[in-house]
């Protein structure tokens, strides 16, 4: 059986040193900027980026993307985006 949305996203907060969340919730700033750090997108981490950005940014880099275009990155993570950058963590 497939892992859930909430367990992918609790298996990505676990693989950049974050936190579980017991409850379903998306990534927060700080979560999305720890996740951009693991997969070498760089960010200003003295003012965090748009929530948009960070997503983005995550998915071009992990080769989801053909650029960071905040605005194709609007929504929080699809599952199937989810189980990438799993994947792209755990390679690490």
């Amino acid at each position: 059986m497939s892992p859930t949305v909430d367990e992918l996203r609790n298996e990505i907060r676990e693989a950049v040193g974050r936190y579980e969340r017991p409850v379903s919730t998306a990534f927060t700033k700080e979560a999305l900027a720890a996740i951009c750090g693991a997969v070498g997108y760089d960010i200003d981490t003295d003012r965090l980026p748009s929530k948009p950005q960070m997503r983005a940014g995550i998915l071009w880099q992990i080769g989801e993307r053909d650029d960071d275009d905040p605005a194709d990155a609007e929504q929080p993570f699809r599952k199937g985006e989810l189980e990438t950058i799993a994947a792209a963590l755990s390679d690490e």
